[in-house]
């Protein structure tokens, strides 16, 4: 028997940096992680090879949506076959887990997996911005079994607390601990909700269509000045901007959340680079700002697919 945990985040939550503190508290264990991202070109999984971890991707989707279903059970299946103590399945950013019970709970195909909960990570300085906009947040909530309430040090007491109200009127019985980097203490981990009181929704779900997905392929050599700048001029109008660039020379991973511009050298030597995948949603005038910045920019962007 496999103990899965399932980790849920809206984009930028600090999904990733959770994962290297929550592998760190399991190193005791053999461990399997299944890594879903909402674009083509995976960025998280170049991350977290380092650890030495059996890894596989799925890309290009939700999981839990009926265009990827069948590759997550295919891949599930297959990690399971390895006999792991613990599977951990990070969900897309965008993803909605509300189906999550029912896929696990087919005997038939996963009799060998205990669902052990829905740990769900909320970005402190992010939520009260995208919580009205972003419908997948309140899905992920509502079946989670522990909130962490991440990068508390960006954000006041005011603010934290107003989040903290939001959380327990959506899970009055889930565990809410706040934290910062992503750190998680292991007495967090006991099931705070019983499972007859989580919501469900049927296995097939349909995709989001109030989501806006655009990837920036980038010419190569960019100045990482220019291409800061070049950033900023459609960032207020998207969740979420992420993906490796090559300029002056260095491998630099571009991960910008809102509206703060981040870029920092990465050693690795991953398979895409010059690609940024861009995520936006409804009410967010990311085309008008997208089509503006490459007026401004044109060397920048060889070529811009939806």
């Amino acid at each position: 028997m496999s103990k899965l945990y399932l980790i849920t985040g809206f984009l930028g939550a600090g999904k990733t940096t959770f994962l290297k503190n929550f592998i760190n508290e399991l190193s005791d264990f053999r461990l399997h992680l299944i890594i879903n991202e909402f674009g083509k070109e995976g960025v998280d999984g170049e991350i977290l090879r380092e650890l030495g971890t059996v890894l596989d991707e799925i890309n290009n989707g939700s999981i839990f949506c009926s265009c990827r279903l069948d590759k997550f059970e295919e891949v599930l299946g297959k990690a399971l076959s390895g006999k792991p103590d613990i599977i951990i399945v990070e969900a897309s950013g965008l993803s909605n887990p509300m189906n999550v019970r029912k896929i696990l709970n087919q005997k038939d195909k996963f009799s060998d997996v205990e669902y052990m909960g829905s740990i769900c990570l909320i970005d402190a300085r992010q939520f009260l911005k995208v919580y009205e906009t972003a419908v997948v947040i309140k899905k992920q909530l509502a079946v989670s079994d522990l909130v962490l309430i991440n990068k508390t040090d960006l954000a006041s007491k005011e603010q934290i607390e107003e989040i903290k109200g939001i959380v327990k009127m959506h899970r009055p019985g889930a565990g809410v601990h706040t934290t910062t980097y992503g750190r998680i203490e292991s007495s967090w981990l006991n099931p705070a909700v019983p499972a007859d009181r989580q919501p469900e929704e049927p296995i097939l779900q349909s995709a989001d269509i109030t989501l806006k997905k655009y990837l920036l392929r980038l010419k190569p050599g960019q100045a990482p000045g220019k291409l800061q700048k070049f950033v900023e001029m459609f960032l207020d109008d998207t969740y979420r901007v992420k993906g490796f660039v090559e300029a002056d020379g260095e491998i630099y991973l571009v991960d910008c959340v809102g509206s703060i511009y981040k870029a920092e050298k990465f050693e690795g030597k991953p398979e895409h680079i010059n690609d940024l995948v861009v995520l936006s949603g409804n009410g967010l005038p990311v085309r008008k700002s997208l089509r503006k910045a490459m007026e401004w920019y044109p060397e920048i962007v060889e070529e811009i697919k939806k």
